[in-house]
């Protein structure tokens, strides 16, 4: 696998920001990685971070290179900041630069596959929201996306004033003063409206320790779900909003993307 550090100028964000990117490479004499590089460019995972982390943990809690050695895999971990995957009510337009500018970049730098079939989001907490909004917002761009300890339903975080998520203040210039429900930043609005399409609809994962305090949040998500057409893989065990869980998990929706053989 190739690891780059790769800075760039943002139009979108008006502002130099980066991306960590894990590209494959067939490699003979490597000692200790089973290395696979597939003909062709690369199906791609995109990878988001949490509400106080960058584009660099994954590589620093996970072992998610060595995981995704054997897969013939890129996966491109952009920098988000706290903007929670969203046109911010007050700062930067963080989702156009997710759904539009940073996808267009990466694959102008790297030999990325451009077919939605081999396009696939993931992300934990904050990055778990932001996957399943991609993916529910933009279903002809990924076949698959994952959601790991997700905030996945924000109408009853924002009902519970759940502050160990956010202060009140932040939260306003994120997503301004009114209601969530029935808005884009909506996951289970854009769930049903999915639903109601005819369209592409992407294939879900969610996961979810039972002692997270997201865990009512991912129910409620889980419980949006059924009676769709979406199909949702869902698991949930014993575990806590903390890095063994993801560690574990993420190996697990590796093993779950529906990957082109």
């Amino acid at each position: 696998m190739a690891l780059i550090q790769c800075h760039f100028f943002s139009e979108v964000l008006g502002l130099s920001t980066s991306m960590t990117v894990i590209l494959p490479q067939q490699t003979t004499t490597q000692i200790g990685l089973d290395n696979v590089q597939h003909a062709g460019p690369h199906p791609t995972l995109y990878l988001l971070h949490g509400l106080s982390d960058d584009d660099t943990i994954w590589l620093r809690r996970t072992s998610i290179e060595r995981y995704a050695a054997s897969l013939g895999i890129a996966i491109v971990m952009p920098q988000v900041h706290r903007g929670f995957y969203t046109d911010m009510a007050a700062g930067s337009r963080y989702w156009t630069f997710i759904s539009e500018e940073l996808p267009e970049l990466a694959q102008q730098f790297f030999p990325l596959s451009r077919k939605r079939e081999d396009n696939f989001v993931a992300g934990l907490s904050m990055g778990g929201y932001g996957a399943f909004k991609l993916g529910l917002r933009k279903p002809d761009m990924f076949a698959a996306a994952a959601s790991l300890s997700g905030a996945l339903d924000l109408s009853l975080q924002r009902t519970q004033a759940q502050s160990h998520v956010m202060p009140q203040d932040e939260w306003e210039r994120l997503f301004g003063k009114g209601e969530i429900a029935g808005t884009d930043n909506d996951l289970i609005h854009l769930l049903k409206q999915l639903d109601a399409s005819s369209g592409p609809k992407p294939l879900l994962y969610q996961c979810c320790g039972t002692e997270d305090f997201l865990y009512e949040e991912n129910r409620s998500f889980r419980q949006a779900c059924e009676g769709t057409s979406l199909e949702l893989t869902y698991e949930e065990e014993p575990g806590a909003h903390e890095w063994g869980y993801w560690d574990m998990k993420i190996q697990r929706v590796l093993e779950w993307l529906p990957l082109q053989k």
